[in-house]
């Protein structure tokens, strides 16, 4: 049986969400997610409290969760050298994700820097992350396309992805449909070129979408060999550094079952997931 790896994305939901969301909120939805059996859950981010100010708490949360029992691995987001160094005292993470766009305007946004500064800032975050026995994760931020005019390719996606492979030792590679923008050929496309050319790179899916369009954008990132896909229950989130609105997630709950009426193992309780669906009803009203 064929399996696929689903990383559930609560960072990502609530980020962009400007009423605080209490701690305790978050820690019994955390804990609930926790039980489902995600491979990795994107649990929060060691960024600025001005720039994220909805996961100024992700220390706290971190200390309060209970990964117990859990098989679910965690994940935040770092952008800079300093949010990484907070990032590896954090005993419980197994992940440092990091935002490299190659679109010059969006990293600019997204991290204050230019392409060739934030290669230089991945570069130091690799070395703190293998000093402190964390993995990179690298999300290759508007991979399909931007809203900015800057050039995209496949051909420049896999200059920037071969590097980081190749001199970072990066394994996870995860490409960005920052905004929403990405049409299924360009998905299937940039799987195709990319796959084959690092065979040994675990290459995943972080699409944002809508319940119009989730299924085109999945099946060509599935049918192109990808086995790793981010997405949020009830598709809440997206972007506040690239666009106003919010694009969305791709919808954990709905893509998990259409996975499994493929006849593909996700290694989830779907009692347990529905429980969440219910709670998310109430964290993100």
């Amino acid at each position: 049986m064929e399996k696929v790896k689903l990383i559930e994305c609560p960072r990502d939901a609530m980020q962009g969400i400007a009423p605080f969301i209490p701690t305790d909120v978050k820690v019994r939805y955390l804990n609930g997610l926790l039980k489902v059996g995600f491979d990795t859950i994107d649990i929060g981010s060691f960024v600025s409290a001005k720039a994220i100010p909805q996961l100024a708490d992700t220390v706290e949360v971190l200390a309060r969760i209970d990964t117990h029992g859990s098989r679910s691995r965690l994940l935040v987001i770092v952008a800079n050298e300093r949010g990484a160094e907070e990032a590896v005292k954090q005993g419980g993470i197994t992940y440092l994700g990091y935002p490299f766009s190659i679109s010059e305007t969006f990293q600019q946004r997204n991290t204050n820097t230019s392409i060739e500064g934030s290669w230089s800032r991945v570069a130091r975050i690799a070395e703190l992350a293998r000093a402190a026995g964390k993995e990179l994760v690298v999300y290759i931020s508007m991979a399909f396309g931007n809203p900015y005019g800057d050039p995209w390719n496949a051909e420049v996606a896999l200059k920037w992805v071969d590097r980081l492979v190749r001199e970072l030792g990066v394994r996870i590679i995860a490409l960005s449909d920052t905004v929403g923008v990405a049409r299924p050929e360009d998905i299937g496309g940039m799987f195709t070129a990319l796959i084959p050319a690092l065979p040994h790179v675990e290459f995943g899916a972080h699409l944002h979408c809508t319940p119009e369009n989730w299924k085109p954008k999945t099946d060509a990132a599935w049918n192109a060999g990808c086995r790793r896909f981010d997405g949020a229950i009830m598709g809440f989130g997206g972007c506040p550094m690239a666009e106003d609105e919010l694009v969305g997630n791709l919808q954990m709950e709905v893509f998990a079952r259409s996975m499994r009426e493929r006849g593909v193992s996700t290694d989830l309780d779907f009692d347990q997931l529905d429980r969440c669906v219910l709670e998310a009803g109430r964290v993100f009203r």
